[in-house]
């Protein structure tokens, strides 16, 4: 038997599925990229990072904002279809590179902001990334982290976690925003605000994303009718598998 690292894991699932993350609704749209975006007015000479770029739907929401985005991520597939796109719609200011979040390749102070949407939860140590992401801001820079966030309760955490490995096993864990603020806290970042927000998803688009196996979604439906009243409730479980989940917005300062 192969056996692979979380890395090539990830790489595997992006790889094969960067196209479709382009595409993707839940990913293209968003409350937050008004909120990004008002953030960046005025600030015409910022260099952005993009942390966990995915398809690039952050870089292309505030690239026309700023004079430069750097577009990262693990997977070399995610990043060429950023570049494709990036081409298409006219935004010659955002450069890609390639890489894992632990681990950046930038100098210190080198970036205004740091951005990272629904990235966060596939990262191998949330802390290192987050320390990274200090070092590659400028004194006074910003930085905004946006994902799905656990609600803490034990019962709906172990819940969450077992339906999104089942999807996709590249996952890590998504956070609860006690253990956002205190992580962030201890990378050195001082905590501006943070808020959740409602995230609804369509299981068919949400498993066909990232070509979940059919045993995998047949465990998960499983699973969701197995479940007790509580977990269903919270999560909005619906008849054919479509659900609500949390994503917390964070914002914070160097």
């Amino acid at each position: 038997m192969t056996r692979s690292t979380h890395t090539e894991v990830v790489q595997r699932q992006f790889g094969e599925q960067a196209s479709a993350y382009l595409s993707s609704t839940v990913h293209a749209q968003g409350t937050e990229f008004a909120l990004l975006q008002a953030e960046l007015q005025g600030q015409s000479a910022a260099r952005v990072l993009d942390l966990g770029c995915g398809a690039g739907h952050v870089s292309f929401q505030v690239a026309p904002l700023v004079a430069e985005v750097v577009a990262y991520d693990l997977s070399q597939a995610m990043l060429d279809v950023v570049a494709s796109a990036a081409a298409v719609r006219g935004l010659d200011n955002i450069v890609t590179e390639r890489g894992a979040a632990e681990r950046l390749p930038f100098a210190d102070g080198a970036f205004d902001f740091v951005i990272s949407r629904y990235s966060a939860h596939h990262w191998s140590d949330l802390g290192l990334a987050l320390r990274e992401a200090r070092r590659v801001l400028k004194p006074g820079g910003v930085a905004a982290f946006i994902d799905v966030m656990s609600p803490g309760s034990p019962l709906l955490d172990t819940y969450l976690q077992s339906v999104e490995v089942l999807r996709d096993t590249s996952h890590v864990r998504d956070y609860s925003a006690a253990q956002w603020l205190q992580t962030v806290s201890d990378a050195g970042l001082s905590v501006r605000s943070h808020s959740r927000q409602r995230l609804h998803l369509a299981f068919a688009s949400w498993v066909e994303r990232m070509r979940t196996p059919e045993p995998m979604q047949v465990a998960i439906r499983q699973l969701q009718q197995a479940m007790g009243e509580e977990v269903r409730q919270y999560y909005q479980i619906e008849a054919d598998g479509s659900f609500s989940t949390d994503v917390l917005v964070l914002w914070a300062e160097r």
